[in-house]
């Protein structure tokens, strides 16, 4: 039996001495918050703690910037990165192959199908972090960051045109944000996606009330 409560602060700190913060919605809550939803995806689902609580707090600890062209390739060396520290660490070996698994899987970008059990929780429970309370302030923080308009003055919500993320934050609930439930690969965590998304389109209604709009 692995005592993971000796394993995560070993985890923790080699996030804090290895790996850069990407952007802001990609800080050390939103680690903290993916292991969380992880561990309660797993012990709802059955999933193995072992392989999902170190692929949870090790997902992101390659930094790649969302506009980079190797973007696709950042679950992938965050993967290598992960197993060459867990084996330097003593990590047990079997449980290696499948952790780096669930960590290339995670990645939206990436669109690798995870084939364990575990490589689902891990998915999802990162998708959890982009819907909400949360996902809508994570959201926003990051179209602050990098000096997106919060909607297109013309047309805030892209129904007669296409949605286009880099036009302005509200058009990413459009793209990728009001989608996610649907990508939930776990019956409790498309419950809990559901429940969040729900939350998006009442911010949605909230918003285009206010600007004197239709939804």
């Amino acid at each position: 039996m692995i005592d993971l409560a000796t394993w995560e602060p070993r985890f923790a700190a080699f996030l804090d001495t290895n790996s850069a913060q990407q952007d802001a919605a990609h800080d050390r809550e939103h680690i903290r918050r993916v292991v969380t939803n992880a561990r309660m995806l797993a012990t709802v689902e059955g999933a193995d703690l072992a392989v999902v609580i170190p692929a949870a707090w090790l997902h992101d600890c390659v930094a790649v910037a969302k506009d980079s062209p190797q973007r696709s390739l950042a679950s992938s060396m965050a993967a290598t990165a992960a197993s060459s520290f867990l084996a330097w660490s003593g990590y047990p070996p079997f449980h290696i192959p499948a952790i780096a698994h669930a960590i290339i899987a995670h990645s939206f970008s990436a669109r690798v199908t995870p084939l364990t059990l575990e490589a689902r929780v891990v998915q999802d429970a990162d998708r959890l972090d982009a819907l909400g309370a949360v996902g809508l302030s994570r959201c926003l923080m990051l179209g602050g960051q990098r000096g997106k308009p919060l909607y297109v003055p013309d047309e805030p919500f892209p129904h007669r045109r296409t949605p286009d993320d880099s036009a302005s934050a509200i058009d990413h609930f459009y793209t990728k944000l009001l989608g996610l439930a649907a990508t939930m690969t776990t019956q409790t965590g498309r419950q809990e996606a559901e429940r969040r998304t729900r939350f998006l389109h009442q911010f949605i209604d909230q918003l285009a009330s206010e600007l004197g709009l239709a939804p």
